[in-house]
């Protein structure tokens, strides 16, 4: 292992992941929860083999310009749209993610959105809090059960397989939309249907975004798509933001197009649509998918073990592939 490569780490992670790239090289971590300054992010990459970084760092020309030793760009992450996957790889430099996991983590947020969304639950704490007077009765605050409704997911990777398995134990039915058709016994266990966009957004009664964000999937749920679904379903987004279009989705939800929307991440985050804010019948979460001590400490360490594959010479074991 070559122990003197310049390890630098761009935000804060967890210590399970700086303990192991301690043993990797000599490492620099920036050590505050607030963004990294520029200046001091390009000083540090100047003769940096190896970049450890998070979601919200835009690995693109300028990065890879400050860093000309650069080999890996170690992402403490499963989604890469942050990365610029083609200029990393014109520049001979490797690039890792970190799936599976955070699988679990997602999935038990994805499952609490619906949740929140159908049973309204957002709602009636913003009520305690508020201070409004209240009364049980019969008729208040009426949600809709579970049993015997139809989720569909967008996206049949390992977290919308976790979901599914999650909704079925809750009485849900299954139909799924992916590139390509999950394996047979994949699909016996969850009981679940491979069908076509459309099908899926006109029948479903949840409908759960779980896809990686690419051109291909910009704007996927855009007015149109919107149009598709049925007035009384509910849109979750634990994926990434842009695959939404947010001004689309504040005209549904003020028309009574939809009945609601679930949402651990934005187009523009962290800014939020002021539409969506204004709006009783959106459940609003700020990026949760992962936030869990476990996952996050896997998350630094998977990204960690990466690097020492990489500095040994090995093949990584989560490589990002065009």
């Amino acid at each position: 292992m070559t122990t003197s490569a310049r390890i630098v780490v761009t935000g804060k992670i967890p210590e399970a992941g700086l303990e192991i790239l301690r043993t990797a090289g000599e490492l620099w971590a920036w050590d505050s929860s607030e963004p990294i300054p520029l200046p001091v992010r390009n000083e540090q990459l100047a003769d940096a083999e190896v970049a450890v970084t998070l979601l919200t760092d835009r690995v693109d020309d300028a990065f890879l310009d400050a860093a000309p030793r650069l080999r890996l760009v170690a992402n403490v992450a499963v989604g890469y749209n942050n990365i610029d996957v083609a200029a990393c790889d014109r520049r001979g430099v490797i690039v890792t993610n970190t799936p599976g996991v955070l699988t679990d983590a997602t999935a038990d947020l994805a499952m609490a959105l619906v949740l929140m969304s159908t049973r309204r639950l957002g709602e009636g704490e913003r009520l305690i809090r508020s201070g409004t007077p209240w009364q049980w009765g019969m008729f208040m605050m009426l949600g809709v059960g579970l049993q015997g409704r139809q989720l569909g997911i967008v996206g049949m990777g390992a977290i919308g397989e976790a979901l599914a398995r999650r909704a079925r134990a809750f009485g849900m039915t299954v139909v799924y939309n992916n590139r390509r058709a999950a394996a047979p016994e994949i699909e016996a266990d969850l009981g679940a249907r491979l069908v076509d966009l459309p099908e899926l957004l006109a029948t479903s009664d949840v409908v759960s975004l779980n896809c990686p964000y690419s051109e291909s999937t910009h704007h996927l749920i855009d007015a149109d798509a919107l149009a598709l679904m049925k007035p009384s379903a509910v849109l979750v987004n634990t994926a990434r933001g842009p695959i939404v279009d947010e001004a689309a989705l504040v005209s549904a939800l003020r028309s009574g197009q939809i009945a609601g929307a679930a949402l651990d991440v934005f187009e523009r985050e962290p800014e939020v649509d002021p539409g969506l804010v204004e709006l009783d019948n959106v459940v609003l979460i700020p990026h949760l998918g992962s936030a869990t001590i476990e996952t996050r400490s896997a998350m630094a360490a998977l990204a960690a073990r990466n690097v020492v594959e990489v500095l040994a010479g090995r093949e990584p074991i989560s490589r990002v592939t065009l």
